[in-house]
């Protein structure tokens, strides 16, 4: 399949999944009598909110037609997408599918790895493409697990999520961080649909847990940002903390990824227990690969 292709067919499924989470009522329109055959809205009920006809919007979802930006946008304004959706339709549309897409092995930049090497409190990890994980330093393997014993291939945070029982167990939450974490992944396959190493992990997951397949398939999408994240750590106890990504200027496709507490907080003191306790029990240099 090429480039082209992939991607309208991931448009079309993206459109359709949707198009079933709205309900006629939600956007206006008058709910007929009856069982519906279809979960959501029709397509000739996007087709009309949109002011196309519902033969171009039908080839469009079927993947035979390339939309235009101004159909794209009435598109996102009437499936009630939020930006990220929207930047992922747009990542679909094609209109990227022509430049080349580099898949050498990444490594992790410089900067950010002297970056790590001073942050001697606050847990970090450099994510590469896929959400590979390319670096770390001492507290984040502290903090989530240790790196280094995980083998290359299948250091991914993605995988790591969903397959990593010590991880997992770190989330009170869980479901909403693997959620997001895979909606991330999602748009990762946007920019790069014919990505094989992708494919593979998304094709191993899916069929290792459940979870993944049912979550992968609603075809949520999330871009990077900042949030709070509550973690139970086995040695330290509850630990409240804000993460951020900084993207490196040299190599958009690398993230240094931070978790922070607030001073004067029961999360700061505790990462600095942590520290102490990462230090007591280091025996190797900081992970880098």
């Amino acid at each position: 399949m090429s480039g082209s292709d992939a991607h309208h067919g991931e448009l079309g499924a993206f459109l359709k999944a949707r198009r079933r989470e709205l309900s006629p009522a939600q956007v206006g329109l008058p709910d007929s009598a009856g069982r519906r055959r279809v979960k959501g809205l029709r397509r000739e009920e996007v087709a009309l909110l949109a002011s196309i006809s519902p033969d171009y919007y039908t080839r469009l979802e079927q993947g035979r037609r390339q939309a235009s930006e101004p159909v794209l946008d009435t598109l996102a304004r009437v499936l009630r997408l939020d930006d990220g959706e929207r930047a992922y339709m747009f990542e679909l549309s094609g209109r990227d599918a022509a430049r080349p897409r580099r898949r050498t092995t990444q490594k992790v930049h410089p900067q950010l790895r002297r970056l790590l090497d001073d942050l001697a409190t606050t847990p970090a990890v450099v994510l590469g493409r896929r959400t590979d994980i390319l670096a770390w330093n001492p507290m984040a393997a502290a903090l989530f697990t240790d790196f280094a014993r995980i083998p290359v291939e299948k250091r991914n945070f993605v995988r790591l999520v969903f397959r990593e029982p010590a991880i997992r167990a770190l989330y009170p939450d869980w479901d909403w961080v693997a959620q997001t974490s895979l909606a991330q992944l999602r748009m990762e396959a946007a920019r790069d649909p014919n990505d094989p190493r992708l494919a593979k992990l998304v094709g191993e997951l899916s069929l290792q847990d459940p979870d993944f397949r049912r979550w992968w398939g609603a075809h949520r999408v999330a871009v990077q940002g900042t949030g709070t994240k509550v973690l139970h750590h086995p040695v330290v106890g509850e630990l409240t903390l804000d993460w951020s990504f900084l993207t490196c200027a040299d190599d958009p496709d690398q993230q240094l990824i931070t978790l922070t507490a607030e001073p004067g907080t029961p999360s700061h003191d505790r990462l600095r227990i942590l520290a102490s306790w990462a230090a007591r029990s280091a025996g190797d240099p900081v992970a880098d690969h």
